[in-house]
């Protein structure tokens, strides 16, 4: 193939995903108080849910979201999670047809995706590059991590924010949500986690998650562990806060977590994947390393406040 076919064919990529998701990509309008924002979102359903970034929306409770047809409709906030950073909105009148919905799993470095929504008040924008990295752990405002994180070279900017990221079928692979500097951009994936929040925030309106009350970082095991485990990492506890389940556990600062629940723990992030609404009550079994030997506790998780 001659690089004049190579780029027809970029061309032709980029133009369909345009013309095939563009029409489904809406310029979200939000005041709160005296404070305006502006966004992007996306058609999720038929029946008017639209899908966006929950710092989008965060504080407000309707927006207004105009779409290239013309198309401008009143949405009402049904539901948003900060510690995903995605939010679902009801849109009071008729929308377009919804985007098609991928698979962030199947993505692969270095594959064409791209960006579509209304940065800096820009309706209708399209831009394109690579998939730059994945599993990638973004920071929220709360202090948790959003797991997974695609990371592009398609150019975002403020307002790209709860627009879509797609792959060159036109299918949804992911929320733009951050630009974390020049040539970064970062997008929360559509996978199997993130297709069950989104269900969640649309039938109940928020995600119950479970809390243990500890902070720390990854952190080199004893050979003769290591061996032990089958790994050479786990959790060094950093922080214990006072009167939370972790202290009432018996967990200490300077305690290495191993397992929690039978499942390795390597990093703070790992744990967070294990706080799911079905952990709250329950007993987990936790194993650290301390004072060279390992000790197994129990932990009672309970619901993390809103945030």
């Amino acid at each position: 193939m001659s690089d004049e076919d190579a780029l027809d064919a970029y061309s032709a990529a980029v133009v369909h995903v345009a013309e095939t998701v563009l029409p489904s990509v809406a310029s979200l309008r939000v005041r709160v108080g005296r404070r305006q924002g502006a966004g992007s979102a996306s058609v999720l359903t038929a029946d008017g849910f639209l899908l966006t970034s929950a710092h989008v929306v965060e504080g407000a409770e309707r927006a207004k979201a105009d779409f290239a047809d013309g198309t401008e409709v009143d949405a009402d906030v049904i539901g948003r999670d900060p510690l995903s950073d995605l939010a679902v909105l009801r849109a009071r009148g008729d929308v377009p047809p919804p985007v098609r919905l991928g698979d962030a799993a199947n993505l692969r470095v270095g594959q064409l995706v791209v960006a579509l929504g209304n940065p800096l008040g820009l309706a209708g924008s399209v831009t394109a590059g690579i998939v730059s990295a994945l599993g990638r752990a973004l920071p929220t405002q709360s202090g948790r991590v959003v797991d997974e994180v695609i990371q592009t070279d398609a150019a975002l900017n403020p307002g790209n924010s709860g627009g879509v990221l797609a792959d060159s079928s036109g299918r949804m692979v992911g929320v733009n949500t951050a630009v974390a500097g020049i040539g970064v951009g970062l997008a929360v994936p559509i996978n199997s986690t993130t297709r069950q929040l989104i269900t969640t925030l649309m039938t109940q309106g928020r995600v119950r998650r479970a809390w243990l009350g500890i902070a720390g970082s990854q952190s080199p095991l004893p050979p003769t562990l290591a061996a032990k485990v089958g790994r050479r990492n786990g959790l060094r506890v950093a922080q214990v806060i006072d009167g939370s389940p972790a202290a009432r556990a018996g967990l200490f600062r300077g305690d290495v977590v191993v397992a929690v629940d039978g499942e390795p723990i390597v990093t703070s992030t790992a744990v967070q994947r294990l706080m799911v609404e079905d952990a709250i009550g329950r007993r987990l079994e936790i194993t650290v390393w301390r004072n060279g030997a390992l000790v197994d506790v129990i932990a009672i998780p309970r619901e993390l406040a809103d945030t």
